[in-house]
């Protein structure tokens, strides 16, 4: 079985009360660090615990050294997970306000520490759960510490100076999940740099949905990520964004079209501009 899987809005509804569920509010906002917070306390799924990027789901920020998200201690995250109830045998769900960016972090830092099985993405997020006529709580969640214990897998991340040592090697498929304006460089609204790891390939995440907010099929999804590959393994593939987090939604649809969980350059472009050995790219690619 494949480690990305789904949950519908009427799946979850159903499943709400289920002993032992944990429901994960991952919303947030690049331009407002405290939007998701403020979201949370307005209403939300019943039961679920809510999920900060910046203070949860990232370690912090070392100005000219890391990215804008970088991955958090390991310890640090077991203590989240220990605190939103997940144990070993854990169904999990996560969500955001519908893209599923943020959700697909969560996701991705849950098989990182070895959660692989029973942890799913509404599809279609907050979004969808609205348009199905199900309603928000403000009820705090009441659930017991979980025991969860995991160690980082770290094969599942490449470093910025191993990618600068396999860049222009034909064996790599280098994928880039921002949106393709900011891959040509033609705007930047987060980095000081604009452009592209030379090589890379644009895959906005976006791309991965279709019209009403929801992951395309999985037959769809695995043309586009063979487009990509060109021939090459599945295991070629690295997925990198502005800061690490929309590159999990690549790895995530990556999964759900039936590959491999590919490698994820975390530190990603915020970090890969700090160094100036770093080449930069502009243009379509």
């Amino acid at each position: 079985m494949s480690i990305a899987q789904l949950i519908s809005p009427e799946q979850l509804a159903a499943r709400q009360k289920t002993p032992g569920l944990v429901i994960l509010d991952c919303r947030y906002a690049l331009e407002d660090s405290d939007y998701g917070q403020r979201s949370y306390a307005q209403g939300r799924i019943e039961g679920a615990s809510f999920a900060d990027l910046k203070r949860d789901l990232s370690g912090p920020m070392i100005k000219g050294k890391t990215g804008r998200h970088p991955l958090p201690d390991p310890d640090a995250l077991l203590q989240c997970f220990q605190a939103w109830g997940i144990n070993a045998d854990s169904d999990i769900v996560l969500y955001d306000d519908g893209p599923g960016m943020y959700a697909a972090r969560a996701w991705w830092l849950l098989a990182w520490m070895g959660k692989r099985e029973g942890v799913y993405l509404l599809d279609g997020g907050l979004k969808a759960w609205h348009a199905a006529g199900l309603p928000l709580s403000l009820d705090a969640p009441n659930r017991e510490p979980g025991s969860f214990s995991g160690e980082p897998d770290m094969s599942m991340v490449l470093s910025g100076s191993r990618l600068h040592g396999r860049l222009g090697r034909p064996e790599m498929t280098l994928i880039d999940a921002r949106a393709e304006a900011r891959f040509r460089g033609d705007v930047e609204p987060l980095d000081p740099v604009a452009g592209h790891i030379p090589g890379a390939q644009c895959a906005a995440c976006t791309d991965n949905l279709g019209p009403d907010g929801r992951f395309l099929p999985p037959e769809q999804l695995r043309q586009r990520f063979a487009e990509k590959l060109q021939g090459r393994p599945p295991e070629s593939l690295v997925s990198y964004c502005g800061s690490g987090v929309t590159a999990c939604h690549n790895l995530f649809a990556l999964c759900l079209a039936g590959y491999p969980l590919a490698t994820l350059y975390a530190g990603s472009w915020s970090e890969w501009i700090n160094d100036p050995e770093h080449e930069i790219a502009t243009g379509a690619g």
